[in-house]
Parts: structure tokens; sequence; C-alpha cells
């Protein structure tokens, strides 16, 4: 190891030497060049004995600006308008003491006090040369590069679609790595028509793709539009998809930034055509509210609690106190914390939110600051056959977790809920509004906070990994109904949404993040089986299985009588509904856990049909909507 470091040492050093000689030797021609223009090539003698006097020093001077900046520190390859700058601020350090010397320098010494208009000509050559020798060593490596690429039998013709920061980085990857060769741009914006960037042409409009791709050849598109919407996405593909030109997506600069074009430019996903865009952290409220403190997340190895991990860990906490009840989901995020975030303290702890002595303990032990309780079951139609165990975990668990809260004075609880809580039709979406209301009961000095959203692309049990499942079966696509409609987010938006309304801590506040616009599932399947390369109904046909047990066509994410109002955070709102009698709420939560615990799932079910907004059938077969099967 020692002598590898010692080689690279050598390496190093020899190659500023070697540039420290060429770049003395462009400056000893600048100068003498800046004589002859300063005298029309025909120096007088004296002058010619002058400039031979003040050539050391001057190249000292310069070659010492240089260094001052750390010019030598730059890859010749990768010259830019940083470099560029850095080049120009040596010009304007080694300009200024020679205008010093040539100003106050005594008459004794004038053999050294050059002619301003040599000092300024010269710093322009000087410095204009050694820049223009890199730029030289860089055009020539990008073109040494590019004809590698083009000349290797496995190089793809890409054509690039958005001429903007993003597409500029896209081409200068390219020209680094063997496999793509950029043929083209085509961009919207009619400014940038004829234009080269990085000696690639725009060459069109999106509209003008088909024309483009024949007159390019292009084999591949990539989108490298960074700020690329969902509308626009969608747009794009079904252009390419017309054309039969395969269509990969850079999703943001960031990722190009990461180096490999290739491993970046992925294939198009379902998140991208749903528009969701990334969510603006506000860092100063989380790291009040998580840094430095103890925090607890329940449900730890789920697809929420997972991700709220990962963003806890972000921010520093003391401690992080991993409770989940499945071994191995517990064994993967612990393990995964401590690969990504070894500075974190994670404990796991596997337990069982319905074991509230087990719990009891584990609050006394770690005494969280913060509880951020996510464990529940969340599976519709199973929890329709199940109502029991949807009472024991989704309300027992919460209230577990709630009052222990109260009772060992953490300071802001929170609940993870869900627009199924709205105006409730299966047993998953009412105990959750139990839960909702238990909650809000609980009292004391605990800041007690309901964060409600829709669903969670790419969750377990959710929409998009059983599409592509069925697709990659060859389908059919099962879809309930043709007006089914789903508010969607991504697993990471909605987890860092629910850390910031966390962080605003008003207790007894129900938020709802802004979901945007509802999706419908059948246009869902739609997209991802063309995202997937195949035809609708030719390669992979859509069947309509009927409504489940429990199921409504569209989900809601606020009561009526509930009051919206804005926070600090534009996709966070708050409400308030009118609240309901603790007495009331206690008494009913009470019933209701008294017949899960029985076993009477008949009993739960009519309990729950009591709930207040409710529309809870009394018997199990008559959530079902028995609709014969049919394609689309």
């Amino acid at each position: 190891m020692a002598d590898a470091r010692q080689r690279a040492a050598t390496a190093r050093s020899r190659r500023v030497l070697a540039e420290l000689l060429l770049d003395a030797v462009v400056l000893t021609g600048a100068l003498l060049l800046a004589y002859e223009l300063r005298f029309d090539f025909d120096v007088p003698p004296a002058r010619v004995e002058a400039a031979a006097i003040q050539l050391p020093l001057v190249v000292a001077i310069q070659l010492c600006a240089l260094a001052l900046v750390r010019v030598h520190a730059f890859p010749w390859g990768h010259v830019g308008l940083v470099e560029a700058s850095a080049f120009a601020r040596a010009g304007a350090l080694a300009a200024a003491p020679m205008i010093a010397l040539r100003l106050w320098l005594p008459v004794e010494l004038a053999a050294l006090r050059a002619p301003l208009s040599v000092i300024l000509i010269d710093a322009l050559l000087a410095f204009g040369g050694v820049l223009g020798v890199r730029v030289l060593v860089r055009a020539a490596l990008e073109r040494r590069r590019r004809r590698a690429a083009a000349s290797e039998g496995a190089s793809a013709r890409v054509l690039l679609i958005g001429a903007g920061r993003a597409g500029a980085l896209a081409v200068r990857e390219m020209t680094v790595r063997r496999g793509l060769v950029p043929v083209g741009f085509v961009d919207d914006d009619p400014r940038k028509r004829g234009q080269l960037i990085h000696g690639v042409k725009v060459l069109g409009a999106t509209t003008e793709l088909a024309q483009v791709v024949r007159a390019t050849a292009a084999q591949r598109a990539v989108i490298t539009v960074a700020s690329a919407v969902g509308a626009d996405i969608r747009r794009i593909v079904g252009l390419c998809e017309a054309i039969a030109l395969p269509v990969r997506i850079i999703p943001s600069l960031y990722e190009l930034l990461l180096g490999n074009l290739e491993a970046h430019a992925r294939n198009i996903e379902i998140e991208d055509l749903l528009g969701r865009n990334q969510v603006d952290i506000d860092r100063a409220p989380l790291e009040s509210f998580l840094a430095g403190k103890v925090v607890m997340v329940t449900g730890a190895g789920g697809s929420i609690g997972t991700e709220i991990c990962r963003q806890v860990a972000q921010f520093a906490p003391s401690r992080l106190v991993l409770v989940e009840r499945s071994e191995f989901a517990l064994f993967t995020i612990e393990r995964e914390l401590s690969q990504r975030s070894p500075e974190v303290e994670a404990v796991a702890a596997l337990v069982d939110v319905r074991d509230r002595a087990r719990l009891a303990r584990l609050y006394d032990q770690h005494q969280p600051a913060v509880v951020i309780h996510a464990a529940a079951h969340k599976h519709v139609p199973m929890l329709e056959a199940n109502a029991c165990e949807a009472v024991i975990n989704n309300v027992v668990g919460t209230k577990n977790a709630a009052e222990l809260a109260r009772d060992r004075g953490v300071a802001v609880f929170v609940l993870v809920s869900t627009d199924k809580a709205v105006r409730p039709t299966s047993l998953m979406g009412a105990t959750k509004r139990v839960a909702e209301l238990a909650v809000q009961a609980v009292g004391g000095a605990t800041q007690v906070v309901t964060v409600r959203f829709g669903n969670v692309l790419g969750s377990t049990g959710s929409v998009v990994p059983i599409f592509r499942d069925q697709i990659r079966r060859g389908g059919p696509v099962t879809v309930t109904h043709p007006e089914m409609e789903r508010y969607f987010m991504t697993i990471a938006e909605a987890s860092q949404l629910v850390l910031q309304a966390g962080a605003m801590g008003e207790g007894g506040a129900t938020y709802i993040l802004d979901m945007g616009e509802p999706v419908r599932i059948v246009e869902l399947a739609r997209d991802m089986i063309r995202l997937s390369g195949l035809r609708v109904d030719v390669d992979v046909g859509i069947a309509f299985t009927g409504v489940r047990p429990g199921e409504k066509l569209r989900e809601e994410l606020r009561y009526e009588a509930e009051t919206v109002a804005p926070t600090r955070h534009p996709k966070i709102l708050r409400t308030r509904s009118p609240r309901m009698l603790d007495t009331w709420v206690s008494s009913y939560v009470d019933e209701l856990i008294s017949h899960a615990r029985t076993g009477d799932d008949a009993a739960v079910r009519r309990h729950l049909a009591r709930l207040p907004g409710a529309a809870i059938t009394t018997r199990r077969e008559e959530a079902h909507d028995e609709r014969p099967r049919q394609r689309a």
C-alpha cells in the first residue's frame, strides 16, 4: 500500500513538473510576442536587452500566480468555465506587481520596468496561451474518444430530448465513455434550434421527432429534461412508441453528476408519468425536531416505516429505536441503516405494538422524545375477512403506543393514517378512523399529530408491483372497475411529508398531504403495459374483476365538516373537525376492543357500522360487488 502511494505521488510530481515546464515555455513566448506586437515587429535593440532582463522575473511572477490559484490541480481533459475563471484571476494577480514595478521602481532599475502596454498585452497572451494549450488538449482527447466510440461496433446512436443543462452534461458524459454516440438534440424551445452543444446540433422540436430519427438513424432516445413533468414525459413516450424508438430518462442533474450515464439513464418508471415532483425539504424545523433526540418508529420494517427510518437517520438522532414484529423486516432495516448511516445508533426491537407490557418496557428503556406510529394492517380485502385482527392491530396497537407516549412524557406522537379513514366503507379504513379518534382523545402534554394521505407507489401489496408481476406473466392485468380512481405519491415523498408535518408540532391537528390529481387505475395499467414495451389488448390485456369487499371507487382526503388551512409547507394542509366527546370515544373504543378480543367478527362489523360517517355493511357478503369478469 505504501509503495502504491509513493508511486502515485511520484507520478503526480512528474506531471506537475512537466506542466510547469510547458507553462514556462508558453509564458516566455508570450512576453517576447508582446514586445513584438507593441513595437510592430521592429523592437529597438535597447528594448530587446530590457526584455531579456525582465523575462526571468515576469515568468517567475506568472508561475507563482498560477500556483496560487492551483491551476496545476485541474485535469487537462476537463477544462471549463470554472478553470477559465481561475486563469483570469491568475492573470490579474500577475499583472498587479508588474504594474506596481512599472510605476514605482527607482530609475536605477529602469531595465526591469516594462511598458504598461506590454504588461497588458503579455497578460492576455500569457494566460490565454496556457489556457489555450489546455483547451486544445481537452479537444484532442474528446475527439479521440468520439472516434473510438464511433468505431466501436456496439455503440448506440442516441438522440437527446432536451437541450438544457442536463442535456449538455449528458453529451459530455458520452464523450468520455464508449458505447453511446450522441447524434443530435430535439428541443421545443425555438431559440435553441441550430445551436451546437458540445458539438452536437439541436435538430428540431419534439413534434419533428420522426423526421429527426430518420435523418440521424438514431437507435434510442434519452429524455434529458431535468424538470420534465408527468404530462410531458407521457407525450414524449407516446411519440417514441409511435416510431418504435426505445426511450430512457435521466431524472435529475444529480443522478447524471454521479458519473455513469449508461447506469443512470434508466427506464421510464410509472412514477415519472404520474409527475410526482421531489419534495423541497425544510431542513431547519426537521433538525430541531429530530437532531439529538431519541426517535421511535413503529412498523419500522414496513414500506413507509422503512423510508421514515432512512429519512430520520439523515438528521442525526441520538438513537433510533426500530419497533417491528417481523423478524426478517427488522433485520433488513437494521442492516441497511448500519451500512448507510453507521453514525446513528439504531436499536432493533422485535416487539408487537399489541403487547402493551413489552411496549411499555421499551418506552421505559429508551425514553423516546418522538414516536412515529406507522405500524398497521392495510390490505383492504384481507381485513374484510379478518375483522377482529384489524381492530386488535390497528386500534389496540395504536391506543397502546399513544397512551404510553402520554404516560412516559413523549413530546410528539405522530400517527400515520390514510385517506381510507374518511367516510370509510372498509374495515381497514374504519379501524384507522377509530385509531385517529383514539389518539385525539388521549390527552396529556404529548402533542398528538395525525397525518393522512393516499396510496403509496411501490409499497408492499400496492397496485404497481401487482401490475408489474401480471405484465411479466403475460397478463391479463386485473382492474376492479373502469372508473376506479386513487391518489398516489411516492414512498419517499410521503415519508418526508410525514416528518415535516410532525415537526409542525401542533397537538390535536390532522394534516393531509397534497396528493395532486387522482389517477384512474385503468389508465395506470395501460401506461405500465406501454412502458414495458408491450401493446395494450394485443400483447397484454386488461380484465375488470369487480369491486372488492370494502372498496370505494373514489377516495377522499377529508370530511366535509373538517376545515382546511394552509401551513408553512406548500404540500401540507391542516384540518380541524368538530371534536367528539372524549367519554364517547373512550366508551366506543373499549366496546369495540371487547368484541375483537372475543373473536366475534360479526359484532365488530356491527359496531364499526355505528361509527359516525362510516358506511360499513353489517354482513361481509354485502360488501362485495359480484360483477362478472369482462375484458377491457
